[in-house]
């Protein structure tokens, strides 16, 4: 028999694996035959961005995907797992820019034009691609590589472009005069979910407009009051006499404008907040701007002034303060207002800021034409059935989100997050798409003098200019799911108005079966999926999400470069194994809670790792050589001992449990249990007796057999090079079939447990009287069991003498008299005749000290309880301080009986 090497060292194996396995093709679904008819497990790589490398956030999300895959495929299902990059417009662009500015191009885009600088975006994203590619597969990912998908490639343009028709034909996309958020720092628009919100110091002027105009005005922004149309207040609130007014404000703030303010009432504005008055700002607010909407709507168009520019500089419609920065021009108004006797109170505040989440910049609320997703315009479904949606049935975008989650076609792990879900689809504004950069999906729309064309292809003739902008990343993104089904641009068309991805693995796989991906995007890219997915394929995208959380450091800090305190995945695993980092990051790890990971996690797992390794060591060096037949492999076997029994009931059990935890997503608990039943049940234990009893092979090649399998998913190295060693290179476990219990059921496993159970008790309080008594490991003593019932003991007496370390051990119904230290166990007394094994008086002594420390204290329980204090203090610390008692005086009779005993 061949034996497993003294040691497992993964940099030896894991490339040589990993080569093996996608040599195999069995990263591929394994085809459905007429004989095994099989279900499908699908799921997407949620697309990491082409900007640099892999994080340990990517590491989780490789992690727990990968235990998902590896366990469906050898469940036997179609098993389907896409990788993909994502182009990350923005943040690609932003870093060639960076990169550019660094090698001593100045303004590299107006420097190189446009082309040959997407040329330079497009080898940096190739680096970057082939960088984060090998990295996933260093974490053991057993994608299909054969599909792997970039969100700007010509097949996921097509999908792009054919949506974008479908949704601009519905209705659905308009350009037009809204209100944006701008980043000034880079130049280009920001989606809602693309703006984080920060807490920063600020101030809270409450003024008035003129000495003619009486109503009060609070705001933390005075230089935009330049471009304040009207005020709003509420309609039954102390300024209703007001409304329909209008005053004229000359020269504001010694700016040189003259402001017209119209007084209208809306139930939006809260009387009993700040000063009950609003100063609207159509140009720079969202809500002000949806207030001017509906003005207009009800015929009182109150204008809109901009004041302040693309550049962050205030504009010619800001008169006097032109060219000013915002906080230059603030400054200058609120001084101005000081001066004039305007400003009424000035306070210090906490203010809630939006910020561009790629360049950190403030955001600037500026009104442009730009192009938008109408999330509540009418069109009809393109589905057969959604919840009460039917083909035809006319719906809006948001009502299609609500419906997919409220209606249980999409479940959200944890349930939690649900909430949080609807609270931003119910909020939901419409989306504004276009971005002012060059990298991306040039918006597909083109326009010859007054005509205009939107198709999957340039129009035919001369003169048709595009529209310069790109769509924003998460529109690609969107389409995540089912255009990565097609592998051509020619598998996917428009027919009838609805989208058709003309494939069999778009037929077979989708929608697909989990998404997972962190909490942090599920504004970003979930809900946008389900948006998406939903209107241009008539199916939700995928039946459940599961959101991990994200990786602290062992302080529960973020990890920053700033800290200092980020762990590098591919660090990780050249110095511990992809096996040990991917534990580390699986195990302690639920569903929506962040994780804290330190390197000394990383380095236990790896010692767990070795530990799986000297097990199969010791196992295969027990076990016949026999020839591996794939039908007999997972054939449980009897079992001749109770030992034999008892280990294989619970391994029936972890199979059953495992696979249950992770059917249910609970992907920590089913390593746990993994864990504590190798490290406890099978090494600390039967392993030990085995070596007692001897002429194991088939049960112990059924079991190294089934724990393989069982961690296949987790640790997929380590455990692929253990079978390679025992059934030889042309054997592969990634395809063997998952374990299926077959166990002893009822009363005979009840039994197993009950007996096995008896014996360990026995042979621990052995131990433990040993250790107590300071017995030397390889001393033996001699044992008397007095039991009623003798036959366990009897039959098992050669493993109760070996691990117990025990020379002669008598069973018997009788107490016998002598001197003996003794322990009652489960109904049986346990005798120790510890005879020359110990120091009687040295002993006598020992327990005397003990006693006169347990004596007083147990006396001073005794007074503490029948004084005031257990009439006076809560029931809960009364019930600690008598459980105390009870210890002191069960410590105090046995430390008695034992000197008695000693004579």
């Amino acid at each position: 028999m061949k034996e497993l090497p003294k040691a497992y060292e993964p940099r030896q194996y894991e490339d040589i694996i990993y080569k093996r396995w996608e040599e195999s093709g069995f990263f591929a679904p394994i085809d459905e035959t007429k004989e095994n008819k099989a279900s499908t497990f699908s799921m997407v790589l949620p697309p990491p961005n082409v900007t640099g490398t892999l994080h340990m956030g990517h590491a989780v999300m490789l992690a727990v995907q990968d235990v998902m895959t590896r366990y469906h495929r050898m469940k036997g299902d179609r098993t389907l797992w896409i990788p993909g990059t994502d182009h990350a417009a923005i943040a690609t662009e932003s870093k060639v820019e960076k990169l550019l500015i660094e090698e001593g191009i100045h303004n590299p885009k107006q420097t190189l034009g446009r082309e040959p600088f997407l040329d330079r975006v497009a080898q940096f994203a190739q680096e970057s691609h082939d960088t984060i590619v090998n990295q996933s597969k260093k974490m053991g990912s057993s994608l299909d590589w054969s599909r792997e998908a970039f969100t700007l490639d010509a097949t996921r343009e097509k999908a792009v472009r054919s949506v974008f028709k479908m949704m601009y034909d519905d209705g659905l996309i308009y350009r037009g005069f809204r209100t944006v958020n701008w980043s000034v720092q880079g130049q280009s628009t920001c989606s809602d979910d693309e703006v984080e919100h920060i807490t920063r110091q600020s101030k809270l002027y409450t003024f008035k407009y003129s000495e003619d105009c009486p109503i009060d005005i609070a705001t933390t922004r005075p230089e935009t009051k330049i471009g304040d149309t009207a005020i709003a207040v509420h309609p039954e609130g102390k300024w209703k006499e007001f409304i329909g007014q209008t005053f004229t404000v000359e020269n504001f703030a010694n700016s040189g404008k003259k402001l017209t303010l119209n007084v209208f009432g809306d139930e939006g504005v809260a009387d009993d907040f700040g000063t009950g008055a609003l100063g609207v700002t159509t140009a720079h607010s969202h809500i002000d701007f949806e207030m001017y909407t509906k003005q207009k709507v009800l015929g009182n168009d109150i204008g809109m002034i901009q004041v302040i520019g693309e550049d962050g500089k205030m504009t010619t419609e800001a008169g006097t303060y032109i060219g000013k920065t915002v906080d230059e021009a603030r400054a200058s108004v609120v001084a101005q207002l000081r001066a004039d006797g305007l400003l009424i109170h000035e306070e210090d505040i906490e203010q809630n800021i939006g910020i561009s989440d790629r360049f950190k910049d403030i955001i600037e609320v500026l009104p442009k034409m730009q192009w938008f997703i109408d999330v509540n315009k009418e069109f009809a479904f393109k589905g057969d059935a959604l919840g009460p949606f039917k083909t035809g049935d006319m719906v809006t975008l948001k009502q299609l989100m609500q419906e997919s989650v409220r209606g249980g076609h999409i479940n959200i792990i944890p349930e939690r997050f649900e909430k949080t879900y609807f609270h931003w689809i119910d909020n939901l504004r419409d989306w504004c798409i276009s971005r002012q950069i060059w990298y991306g999906h040039q918006i597909p729309f083109w326009s010859r003098g007054q005509e205009t064309y939107v198709g999957t292809e340039a129009p035919d003739g001369e003169g048709w200019k595009q529209d310069p902008d790109t769509l924003d990343t998460w529109f690609s993104s969107g389409l995540w799911t089912f255009s990565t089904l097609a592998s051509k641009p020619e598998d996917i068309r428009i027919e009838d108005g609805k989208l058709i991805i003309d494939t069999e693995e778009f037929r077979a796989f989708h929608p697909t079966s989990v998404l997972e991906t962190g909490y942090d995007i599920l504004f970003f890219w979930v809900a946008r999926m389900i948006m998406m997915t939903t209107y241009a394929v008539g199916q939700v995208p995928f039946k459940t999400v599961y959101l991990h959380g994200l990786v602290r450091d062992e302080q529960g800090r973020k990890m920053s470069k700033s800290l200092g305190n980020i762990l590098d995945p591919l660090d990780m695993t050249a110095k511990y194994g992809t096996d040990a980092t991917r534990l580390s990051l699986l195990i302690g790890a639920t569903p929506g809670n962040d994780t804290k990971l330190s390197e000394d996690k990383v380095a236990g797992f790896r010692n767990f790792t070795n530990k799986l390794w000297n097990i199969a060591r010791f196992m295969r060096m027990q076990m016949n050589d026999v020839e591996r037949v794939i039908s007999t492999l997972a054939q449980r076997p009897v079992g001749d001992s109770l030992a034999d029994r008892w280990i294989l009931v619970l391994l029936d059990q972890v199979i059953i449990e495992v696979t249950k935890d992770i059917e249910e997503y609970r992907f920590s608990m089913a390593g746990d249990k993994l864990r504590e039943f190798t490290w406890n049940d099978l090494a600390d234990w039967y392993l030990e007796i085995a070596k007692v009893e001897g002429n194991k092979s088939e049960v112990l090649q059924y079991i190294l057999n089934t724990i393989l399998k069982l961690w296949h998913p987790y640790m997929p190295y380590v455990t692929e090079q253990i079978w390679t060693e025992v059934y030889g290179k042309d054997a592969m476990l990634m395809v063997e079939a998952w374990p299926i219990a077959t166990s002893l059921q009822g009363d005979e496993a009840n039994v197993a447990i009950f007996s096995f159970e008896l014996l360990q008790s026995i042979i621990t309080s052995i131990r433990a009287l040993r250790a107590e008594k300071n017995i030397e490991p390889a001393k033996k003593i001699d044992a008397i069991l007095v039991a009623k019932e003798q036959s366990v003991f009897e039959e098992n007496a050669g493993v109760v003498k070996a691990l117990a370390r025990i020379e002669v051990l008598t069973i018997t119904a009788e107490k016998p008299v002598g001197e003996f230290v003794s322990v009652a166990q489960s109904g049986v007394e346990v005798l120790l005749d510890f005879s020359g094994a110990i120091d009687v008086n040295e002993e006598r002594v020992r327990i005397k000290k003990e006693l006169d420390h347990v004596g007083p204290y147990l006396k001073q329980l005794e007074v503490k309880l029948a004084g005031p204090f257990a009439q006076n203090a809560p029931e809960s610390v009364v019930a600690v301080e008598r459980q105390k008692l009870v210890e002191a005086q069960e410590k105090h009779t046995t430390l008695e009986q034992q000197l008695t005993q000693l004579g």
